[in-house]
């Protein structure tokens, strides 16, 4: 039986899966990416990577921590089920 929290922390999960996915694939690669077409091709004069790149690569970071963390509760709720 799968209580209120686990099927929340399942869909926090599933998510969040999702978004990470979406994430790691705008980042840009050697030979650019999906980030350029948002802004992400524009250079910034004062830093080697732009605004748009370290934005994105804060909200990844973000939403990995997230992941991890629904990963480990869902894990802790389950065993305790069992």
């Amino acid at each position: 039986m799968m209580t209120v929290l686990s099927w929340s922390l399942l869909i926090i999960l599933l998510l969040s899966s999702a978004i990470l996915i979406l994430m790691v694939l705008l980042h840009k690669g050697k030979g650019g990416g999906l980030s350029s077409m948002f802004g992400g091709g524009m250079s910034s004069v004062a830093s080697g990577s732009t605004v748009a790149e370290k934005n994105l690569t804060r909200i990844t970071i973000g939403v990995g921590i997230i992941w991890f963390a629904s990963i480990i509760a869902f894990g802790l709720i389950m065993r305790t089920m069992v």
